[in-house]
């Protein structure tokens, strides 16, 4: 076998990670390509104001597509809402945290009006306004290992991250708070790995064997609001499912730039019907979009 992945050092350990827990459970020797997205050449821009589209993947999907590869591995919340036709997502595995984290010096209280925050995503942006901290919000891009060194030992104050990439990487020591998820609500899949393959690829069956079914479930959800909406990270969304004590749940808000809420929603029910209640909440988001 031969997995495609990007070249990050994130994306490494969560393909290596994958391909030792494939290994172990098939026998299989996995090969790794490195491919270079789009996302990844381009450095200066904030992602709202980019096509962003299969920004970091659709390098993959054709190298998956053309047969270079057999499998890839992606984190979810970078997959566009629609897939190519001919590939499907065969496995999620089990989700890593999907809160959203604080890295500073300061405490977020002590982070007063006119603190430098790098932040490159309009729905942290929203979460700030929303939360009045009055902040000088900066473009940052870069690597988790570069943007928290500009968090902590440049001209910038902090910034906000993912939690699951610094527990995969083992940076968690940066963390200054762990935000509730309903304080600030992470965008739909993060936290969670997708395995993608071609719909006829011969040992697809073998690689579904990494799935996660409540993982599974909860991603696709909340994708479903985003690919009701026809939107992606051009709007600031948060939406996060979870399953506690047997009931399925998913909230989701939609927020302004500035942080005026247009419309916050939960909808609980049966795992089954996970991707229905997902669509549910987009749909009733669909009149402020």
């Amino acid at each position: 076998m031969i997995v495609g992945t990007r070249g990050s050092q994130l994306a490494l350990v969560q393909t290596k990670q994958v391909c030792r827990d494939l290994s172990k459970l098939t026998g299989e020797t996995i090969e790794t390509e490195i491919i270079k997205t789009k996302g990844d050449k381009i450095t200066t821009s904030q992602l709202y104001n980019m096509d962003s589209k299969g920004l970091f993947t659709k390098e993959l999907d054709i190298a998956l597509l053309e047969e270079e590869v057999d499998f890839t591995v992606h984190s979810f919340k970078d997959l566009p809402s629609e897939l190519d036709e001919d590939l499907e997502i065969v496995a999620v595995p089990k989700r890593e945290s999907p809160n959203e984290v604080l890295i500073s010096n300061k405490t977020w209280q002590d982070l007063g009006q006119g603190s430098r925050l790098g932040t490159s995503s309009l729905r942290r942006e929203a979460f700030c306004n929303l939360y009045e901290k009055d902040f000088d919000l900066q473009p940052i891009r870069g690597n988790i290992e570069t943007r928290i060194d500009k968090a902590l030992n440049s001209d910038l104050d902090a910034t906000i991250m993912a939690e699951a990439g610094l527990k995969r990487l083992g940076l968690t020591e940066y963390i200054k708070t762990v935000f509730p998820l309903d304080y600030i609500t992470p965008p739909a899949g993060q936290g969670a790995l997708a395995i993608i393959t071609r719909k006829d690829y011969d040992k697809k069956d073998r690689i579904a064997k990494l799935n996660h079914y409540i993982s599974m479930q909860e991603v696709l959800a909340e994708k479903k609001v985003l690919e009701e909406l026809g939107v992606g990270c051009q709007w600031p969304i948060g939406a996060i499912a979870r399953m506690n004590d047997n009931e399925f749940s998913i909230y989701s808000i939609l927020l302004t730039k500035e942080g005026e809420i247009l419309k916050k929603q939960t909808e609980k029910g049966s795992i089954k019907n996970a991707v229905e209640l997902g669509r549910q909440i987009g749909k009733l988001f669909g009149e402020y979009v």
